[in-house]
């Protein structure tokens, strides 16, 4: 099969005027970044923020990432084009890719095969500017914060307590911690310092969780930034830097239309990273998407234990909406990948309630991991099902490796559980190729008019109860240890006033757990708090556990090392 840069750039793509057409747009409404990408006007966005919601929410997420692969977004894009197929009127909301991952070993986010976003190469490099626009406006802050400190310090800053780091939209760990201001004293106060990845910062989570200009405005001035000697938090507003904030922000907040391989419109705007961020596409774009269209299928980073749940805790709660229908994408590779080390533990479901034979699963090395790993699976099943109260579909992404016995035990216990299941074929044809998932999430939803949706948590819950109910009831883990200190600073923060908001754990993305190497379904782990932070832009507390990093680090061999660009301008060896 053709490499997706191949597929992309064979693709004939429609002028992005004529796309804009599809969902009732004029030129008027957008604002074009050449041929193929556009923005949404502020007038158009006030115009449309009017009306009501009308359109159906579909949720795409996954089991826990292995380095096989499990297809989320590759899904998402190919179940909108099925939706497109049988004439639906669908919107796609994805979120922007990350250089970081584009050059370390991940890659992109625009899907691949023969189910992507295009122009592929440019959304995944610089886009239409939103993400250098984010790291400026946070690298603006952290300017003008030195430079208040350096020109008197009137506000009594502790140079010891400051709260934001700089940003830069790549995997380089030699930036993690620095000293700064390591000249004479014309070159700054020494102090330290750090950067974080764009993608991970709070002005990323702001940028993504404001409704409007207006509220954007509001979460950027009340950022805290520091805290002065006497304990006394120091804002944006407070360093009058604010207003230059929302001039760097003002085109970026507009959230970016293109188009799939098969013409169907999507929305590409924002990207937090759903291991240490909240993991979703900004709420404008959303918002939109659902007074647009009938149907809008969007994605959350990472697993269901990560993406989901902070879609669901968060944006859900911020947006006062939540899905009609949750899409838990995985693979038979995947699966095995969770069942290689689980061959000696306890059975998941009794053997002899599948109708295959027990001898075969036990023989088969490959079936019998197949069917450990689906603890990884049936554990996410449970969580959308039994915690948030949601209609679940399951959608196995097929390779042509896989065996028809494989796929016959996933839909087996999938039955089994009451659960629907069907077969994605994207990746090789398209919307085509997802047309019997696409009926099935439409007869869910047609079937099941209402939801009884609930939170993980109660807003009013404490923090630390707020942890303990994510901690245990969606990864189950057997107990919870706080690093010294960390109570008391939890304690803290409730009594400045932030007990009732949500929480933004940062974890691993491997495993239920806070330890990458334990795979499954585990029951019996300690989650280790080790800080929190209180981000009052975002509007959450952000949890951070095990050793997890904000500015991840690039592999032994990074994905940069193969790209190149050819003489006619083309960008080679990108995916």
């Amino acid at each position: 099969m053709k490499q997706d840069y191949e597929i992309s750039k064979e693709n004939v793509k429609d002028d992005i005027s004529n796309i804009a057409k599809t969902i009732g747009l004029t030129n008027d409404d957008i604002e074009c970044y050449g041929k193929y990408k556009a923005k949404i006007s502020f007038e158009t966005i006030r115009k449309i923020s009017k009306n009501k919601r009308k359109a159906k929410l579909i949720l795409v997420t996954a089991t826990n990432p292995t380095p096989k692969g499990e297809g989320k977004t590759t899904t998402s894009i190919g179940l909108a084009d099925a939706f497109h197929k049988l004439n639906k009127n669908v919107l796609l909301c994805l979120r922007e890719p990350s250089l970081g991952p584009v050059f370390g070993v991940k890659g992109g986010a625009c899907g691949g095969g023969y189910s992507q976003v295009v122009p592929m190469d440019e959304i995944n490099l610089h886009f239409t500017g939103d993400f250098h626009a984010i790291g400026a406006a946070t690298n603006l802050i952290c300017a003008m914060l030195d430079n208040h400190i350096y020109q008197g310090n009137n506000l009594n800053i502790d140079i010891n307590n400051i709260t934001i780091k700089r940003a830069i939209d790549m995997n380089d760990r030699q930036l993690r911690y620095i000293e700064s201001g390591l000249g004479t004293k014309k070159d700054g106060v020494k102090r330290n310092d750090g950067f974080e990845i764009t993608v991970a910062t709070e002005m990323m989570a702001i940028f993504c969780l404001a409704k409007d200009i207006e509220d954007l405005k509001l979460r950027v001035g009340r950022m805290i930034i520091a805290y002065s000697v006497d304990k006394k938090p120091i804002t944006v507003d407070d360093i009058n830097a604010t207003g230059s904030v929302l001039a760097l922000l003002k085109d970026a907040i507009k959230p970016n239309l293109v188009q799939t391989l098969e013409k169907t419109p999507t929305f590409i705007h924002g990207g937090p990273f759903a291991n240490i961020a909240h993991g979703c596409n900004s709420i404008i774009a959303t918002d939109l998407a659902l007074k647009m269209s009938d149907y809008v299928v969007t994605e959350a980073g990472f697993g269901a234990d990560l993406g989901a749940e902070k879609f669901l805790d968060i944006k859900c709660r911020m947006m006062d909406t939540h899905p009609d229908v949750v899409v838990i994408v995985s693979t038979i590779r995947a699966l095995k990948y969770n069942g290689e080390n689980l061959l000696n533990e306890e059975d998941v479901l009794e053997l002899k309630q599948l109708n295959i034979d027990t001898i075969d699963i036990k023989k088969d090395t490959e079936l019998y991991k197949l069917y450990k790993g689906i603890s990884n699976l049936l554990r996410h099943i449970d969580n959308i099902k039994n915690v948030y109260s949601l209609n679940v579909v399951v959608a196995i992404n097929k390779f042509f490796e896989d065996r028809d016995v494989e796929i016959d035990l996933v839909k087996n216990i999938c039955n089994l559980k009451n659960v629907f299941v069907s077969i994605s074929e994207g990746f090789e044809k398209g919307g085509s190729g997802n047309i019997e998932l696409a009926n099935t999430v439409l007869d869910v939803i047609e079937t099941n008019k209402e939801n009884n949706f609930k939170f993980a948590y109660d807003i009013e819950d404490g923090i630390i109860e707020k942890i303990e109910k994510v901690a245990k009831n969606i990864y189950h883990a057997k107990e919870i240890k706080f690093l010294e200190g960390i109570e008391d600073k939890i304690t803290s923060i409730e009594k400045s006033g932030y007990k009732n908001v949500p929480i933004c754990i940062a974890k691993t993305q491997y495993s239920f757990s806070d330890n990458k190497d334990l795979l499954g379904a585990p029951n019996d782990f300690t989650i280790t708090i080790r800080d929190v932070a209180l981000r009052t832009g975002a509007g959450f507390v952000v949890v951070y556990t095990g050793n997890i990093l904000t500015l991840p680090g690039l592999p032994k061999v990074p994905a940069a090392e193969r790209i190149t660009v050819n003489n006619d301008g083309n960008i080679l060896g990108i995916f």
